[in-house]
Parts: C-alpha cells; sequence; structure tokens
C-alpha cells in the first residue's frame, strides 16, 4: 500500500476517507500486477491526461489506474517505481536511495505498506488538507530517524517546506 492508506497501515488505524487504492511497484514487476487483475483496464496518466499504456507517456510518467472493464469505474492506483536492484530510487531525485528492505514495512496481519517517511516526502508536493491532516496525523508517531530521513527529503526536494521545522 502506498499514499494515504499506507499511513494508516502505520497507525492502525482508518483515520480518513479515501477515494482509491493505491500501491507502488518497481517498474518491471508492472506487468506482474497487471496480469493478476484481469478486470481491470489500465491507462498512464499525469498532468491531467489519460493515455493506454502502450504510449510514449508509460516512460515518462510514473501513476497508472485500473478502471473495471464493465462499469468504468476506477478501483486502483499504481505507482510504476524506479530502482536499481534491491534499491528504491526516489523519483523526484534518484540520489536519494534506500535498499527496499527498509522501505517497505508490514503491518501485524502482513500487509505491506510504503513506510511513512517516503510517503510524506511524496504528499509534501501539494498543499492539501489531507496531506497535512496526514502529517499531523503521523508526527508524534515517528521515530527519531525516520524524522531525520523526512528532514533531510523535504530540504533536498522541497527546500523550505513548512513540514521541515516541525521535524
Amino acid at each position: 500500500m502506498a499514499a494515504g492508506w499506507a499511513l494508516d497501515l502505520f497507525r492502525g488505524e482508518t483515520t480518513r476517507e479515501h477515494e482509491d487504492l493505491e500501491i507502488a511497484v518497481p517498474i518491471e514487476r508492472f506487468d506482474q500486477i497487471r496480469l493478476a487483475m484481469p478486470d481491470l483496464t489500465f491507462e498512464v496518466v499525469g498532468s491531467g491526461h489519460r493515455w493506454p499504456l502502450d504510449s510514449a507517456a508509460f516512460a515518462t510518467m510514473v501513476q497508472t489506474w485500473g478502471r473495471e472493464r464493465a462499469t468504468g469505474t476506477y478501483r486502483v492506483d499504481v505507482f510504476r517505481e524506479p530502482h536499481d536492484g534491491d534499491t528504491w530510487l526516489c523519483r523526484r531525485d534518484e540520489d536519494i536511495r534506500r535498499p527496499y528492505g527498509e522501505v517497505i514495512a508490514q503491518t501485524s496481519d502482513g500487509i505491506p505498506y510504503l513506510v511513512p517517511e517516503i510517503v510524506l516526502l511524496f504528499k509534501a508536493k501539494h498543499d492539501r488538507p489531507k496531506d497535512h491532516a496526514d502529517f499531523e496525523g503521523v508526527l508524534p508517531l515517528l521515530k527519531d530517524g525516520q524524522r531525520a530521513w523526512l528532514a533531510a527529503g523535504l530540504a533536498r526536494v522541497h527546500p523550505g517546506h513548512v513540514w521541515i521545522e516541525r521535524l
């Protein structure tokens, strides 16, 4: 899980309504996701546009929406993430990298989710009330190392961001 759902899994409770289900996968594993969801049609999305999977946008945009063939309802948002073998690369600055063993946590039930400091690094791009609420709800639960990593990432990707002082 990624985005808001990942933060709720980290907190151990559902804290708000979520519009969709978001997951992140290494780009080379996207076909496994697509094949596992045969009832969905996938489209590349970004910059306010949608393209078919075979378009040139697939190579430059990282977000892919899956919608039900029968109803057209969007069900899943798949982020196709860059990586170097077993190392996750931040799509906004590939000098920010961590081993996959450090970027994926699991609930006590075994549900994998993206660690909160990485989720918040991506949420910092937007100035939406839900992102600020997510930050405020997670902040007291972050360990010192998570806070330091997020502060450094924000300073690099979003210099001067208001969350840096709070960390």
